[in-house]
Order: structure tokens, then sequence, then C-alpha cells
């Protein structure tokens, strides 16, 4: 008897701070998960009020709860005595890999905020950005969407878009179309650039205002190399640029001009 008395002397205080312990942490627990909930909501709200993206602002909150309640589970386990050191070393440790992976994200984001408020291009703009030449078909909040003219689908990061420089070529009413055209020796310039002149303007899409630029460009071992410069509104630039190439073809032939080529000039002195 004497013995069942030590013993439940020596128990009975031990299960009655256990059940303590475990009561406290169940309060503490309802406690933290009220304060997260309430953290949340918080969040939620001010997010909401500023019209901050709905996807976006779904995952931060994920984000925060998950952090939050890693820290309640830590807190917990100390108030139970447990060494809670190496854990909070070991989520340190996992937080730095997540943020090193995901600093190119958060990168794109912020730059594609900057694409979004500053607006160097629009949706339907042909654009060179980050690399790419092509019609802008979306801008997102990691990446832009760029088709090129061959009509291959580019994904460019936005913080790529951002470091780089950006020609937008639809900013303007109209753009110029940069051709050459080779002359042989012996080729008068000026009438090929009278020939050329005349027939530009009937060339569809080329605008009358600027005129149609045709001048001489260099001199080279060939012969004279005439600029030809016809202007036209951007979604007509590869129409225009390739009935230049055929105009230049066609006056050349049906005037007679020779072909270009190379001319060495040997003088023997003996």
């Amino acid at each position: 008897m004497n013995e069942l008395q030590s013993w439940s002397l020596g128990v009975v205080p031990l299960i009655t701070a256990v059940v303590l312990k475990i009561i406290g942490a169940i309060i503490l627990y309802m406690i933290g998960r009220w304060l997260i909930s309430l953290a949340i909501r918080l969040l939620d709200t001010a997010l909401t009020r500023r019209n901050f993206d709905a996807t976006l602002q779904h995952y931060i909150a994920s984000v925060l709860a998950i952090a939050l309640n890693i820290i309640l589970v830590i807190s917990i386990l100390g108030y139970f005595g447990v060494e809670t050191t190496s854990f909070a070393a070991l989520i340190a440790a996992i937080g730095i890999a997540v943020g090193a992976a995901w600093s190119g994200l958060l990168s794109n984001f912020a730059a594609g905020a900057f694409l979004i408020i500053f607006r160097p291009f629009k949706v339907g703009d042909f654009v060179t950005a980050g690399g790419v030449t092509g019609t802008v078909t979306r801008i997102g909040m990691f990446a832009t969407t760029i088709t090129a003219p061959d009509n291959v689908e580019t994904i460019v990061g936005n913080s790529k878009i951002s470091g780089d420089t950006i020609q937008n070529y639809s900013t303007h009413a109209y753009r110029r179309v940069e051709r050459t055209a080779q002359l042989a020796f012996g080729v008068d310039p000026l009438d090929a650039i009278a020939r050329l002149k005349a027939e530009l303007a009937a060339i569809p899409n080329v605008i009358a205002d600027p005129a149609p630029e045709v001048t001489i460009l260099d001199f080279n071992e060939r012969g004279t190399q005439l600029a030809v410069r016809p202007f036209c509104h951007t979604d007509h630039y590869w129409q225009v640029y390739f009935d230049t190439n055929a105009l230049i073809a066609r006056v050349f032939g049906a005037a007679g001009f020779p072909g270009p080529f190379t001319r060495h000039d040997i003088t023997n002195r003996s």
C-alpha cells in the first residue's frame, strides 16, 4: 500500500503536468490559428482594395499561411521542450533555396509591372524585344508572347525584355524600307534613279508623304550603288520590301542595263 501511494504521489503530478502541457498546447494552437486566419483576412482585404490580381493574391495568401503555420508548430514544439534550433536552421536553408529558385520569376514579375505601367509597347505592336522580332500577342505577369513573321510563337521573360533594347516599329504611322540597287559600270545612275522613282509610287501600300527616296549610296568595285527607300505602314513592310526587289529587277531589265560585275584593270609595263 505504501508503494502504491508512493507511486501515485510521483506519477500523478507528472500526469497532471503533461495534461496541463497538452491543454496549454491546444490553447496555444487555437490562438495561433485564429491569429493566422486574422492575418490572412487582413492581407486579402488589403490586396482586394488595391485591385490586386486574384491569382497572385491567392498564391501570396497560401504562402503566408504555410509559413505562419510552420512557425506555430515550431513554437508548440518549443513549448514542450523540444530543441527547435535544428528545425529553424532547416527551414532557413529551405527558404534560401526557394528564394534563389524563385528570384528569376520575381524579377520577371517586377519587369512585367514595368511593362504594364510604362507601356513601351502594347498587344498588336510589331517589336524587337529580348532579341525576338514579331507581333506582341500577350503581355503576362512573368513573360511576354511574341509571334514572329514566320508564325513561330516565342515566350520571352519580362526581365530579359526590360533589360534589353526595345524597338517598337508600330509607334509611328510609317517606316522606311531599306533596299539597295547595284549598277554596272557605264550605267548612268541619274537615269536609273529617274526610272525607279517613277515606278516606286505605284507599288501597293507605298505612301506618298514622305515620297520614296532613290539616291546614290556608294561607289564600289562593280559600279554605282543606289539606296532605294520607299515608306509604308509597318503592317505592309514585307509586302513593300519584296515588291521593291521585284521592281528593281523589272525596271533594270526593261532598260537593258547590264548586270554588275567586278572590273580589274591590268597594265602591262613590259
